[in-house]
């Protein structure tokens, strides 16, 4: 291998901030994984794989160690539902790949940013589809044994938002997930805001139409990440939607004296909407703290974009700032998405993003 020196993390990610990666290579083949295993032990560095940058908050002080940018491409079906596709295929693209094919189940992920090796990390979900319901297997380097796996989705530990490949853990890098789709099979309608886009209780919408319609919702609330949108520079949802119980919902209501929404979840457990804490808090739908160059979207609470001239400190700051209100106010900590990279910054690091209980 022979990686680069000094490339900034900031080209690399949506949000468009972050500092120099001390060295970066490019994993486009299986192989070029452990090799860059192999060269980081060899210098005694740390290392860390990174898709498309769309969840991650890259420090400031960058990151002194090795990235490896996983860019393996390739997407092959195997029959009967079932897909291929590398770790570095853009995850949107897949999805219209699929889409324009008429296998079903992935439809309700359109226009989500990032690539398909990233999507199983987060167990990524959106408008009644989480990635988990059609995974059939992930194929990774075992970053603990040096050999290669083939994990089913029974070994990923997949929950809300969360999977055994989650960076903590950092054990595993994926290199392709197969997925198990339907053949003609019906779009998914199960998110009431989607139904709303076909009032017609008797229409079967196509998946095409799903998912334009899916895309359509995502634009309105500065969620899709396109060129030439002021509001593009931004990691999509912030915060992961509360899971809480029934008691924890109940006393949140008696305490607002106005009953939250809320989404079915585990037994005896319900969802939050984040984006109506968030307002419960005082947060408004535009909101930045003067002279930090970053704020919420015009468009909706749930986004944090950078105005231009942010920095991931004031990010990580804004982000605070949100838990703490989110926490005073109703009692329940947010729990950021994006995954923070790197050493602290500006005062703020890893160990200052995290929730205030």
């Amino acid at each position: 291998m022979t990686p680069r020196e000094h490339v900034r993390l900031a080209d690399h990610t949506t949000l468009g901030l972050g500092g120099e990666a001390r060295y970066w290579a490019e994993a486009e083949r299986e192989a070029d994984i452990p090799a860059a295993a192999a060269w980081a032990r060899q210098q005694g560095l740390p290392w860390m794989p990174l898709g498309g940058g769309s969840n991650v908050l890259a420090s400031d002080a960058g990151y002194d160690g090795l990235i490896l940018h996983l860019a393996l491409p390739g997407v092959r079906e195997l029959g009967g539902g079932r897909v291929e596709a590398a770790a570095g295929e853009d995850w949107d693209g897949f999805v219209a790949w699929c889409v324009a094919r008429g296998l079903a189940g992935l439809e309700c992920l359109s226009g989500i940013p990032g690539t398909v090796g990233a999507t199983p990390v987060q167990n990524v979900g959106a408008y009644g589809q989480e990635v988990a319901e059609t995974i059939q297997s992930v194929r990774a380097w075992d970053r603990q044994a040096e050999a290669w796996v083939e994990l089913p989705a029974s070994a990923c530990g997949f929950g809300y938002r969360s999977s055994r490949f989650q960076p903590g853990k950092g054990r595993f890098v994926i290199a392709a997930v197969r997925f198990a789709l339907r053949p003609g099979g019906a779009a998914a309608l199960r998110y009431p805001e989607l139904r709303r886009q076909f009032p017609d209780p008797a229409a079967a919408p196509s998946l095409s139409e799903v998912r334009e319609a899916v895309r359509a919702i995502r634009r309105g609330k500065a969620m899709l990440i396109e060129p030439g949108d002021p509001e593009c520079r931004s990691a999509g949802s912030f915060f992961k939607n509360p899971v809480v119980s029934e008691a924890a919902a109940a006393e949140l209501a008696r305490r607002l004296g106005a009953a939250p929404p809320q989404f079915p979840a585990a037994a005896g457990q319900v969802k939050l909407p984040a984006a109506w804490l968030i307002e419960q808090a005082g947060f408004h739908k535009g909101y930045r703290p003067a002279g930090s160059g970053v704020g919420l979207s015009r468009r909706h609470v749930l986004a944090i974009v950078n105005y231009g001239s942010g920095t991931a400190a004031a990010v990580a700051a804004l982000a605070g700032q949100i838990q703490s209100a989110v926490a005073a106010k109703t009692g329940i900590a947010l729990h950021p998405e994006p995954v923070w990279l790197g050493p602290a910054a500006g005062g703020v690091g890893a160990e200052g993003y995290q929730p205030r209980r």
